[in-house]
């Protein structure tokens, strides 16, 4: 499979997580489906694109923004960037459906929130967050 037919089949996958997020926050197999089967297959793939590449260099290139810059030179290292976004942004948007739902937050509340954090993961949690201490009134909630 090339990079770009691996691109656009984990944006896909990616995007089927966030509708389910979002449309069916309430449907009992969601978390199979998102975590237990989306975040997991995103999480092999970063692994299958990351690990090949990944030596001693590698390890210390994370170590300053040029090596990083570097790095993202690589068209296999870029995607793998990508992926863990993919991934890491769905595994940001499980957590604000769980955690709204903990704490008695109305879901279609959390929606601007979840949209944020489909395209700037943290931007959309901080936006979560300060959303759910205004109508909780509480700093700390757990997961």
């Amino acid at each position: 499979m090339s990079l770009d037919q691996i691109f656009s089949v984990c944006s896909t996958l990616a995007m089927a997580g966030w509708i389910i997020l979002i449309f069916l926050p309430f449907w009992r197999n969601r978390d199979t489906y998102v975590f237990g089967i989306i975040i997991i297959i995103l999480s092999i793939v970063y692994a299958a694109l990351l690990l090949p590449g990944f030596n001693g260099e590698t390890f210390k290139s994370f170590g300053t923004l040029d090596g990083v810059a570097q790095l993202f030179t690589n068209k296999q290292m870029l995607l793998a960037g990508w992926v863990h976004y993919l991934a890491f942004d769905l595994l940001a948007g499980v957590y604000i459906v769980r955690n709204a739902a903990a704490n008695n937050v109305n879901h279609w509340l959390t929606t601007p929130a979840l949209a944020a954090t489909f395209v700037a993961g943290p931007v959309g949690l901080l936006l979560y967050t300060v959303m759910r201490i205004v109508r909780t009134k509480k700093l700390f909630t757990g997961i």
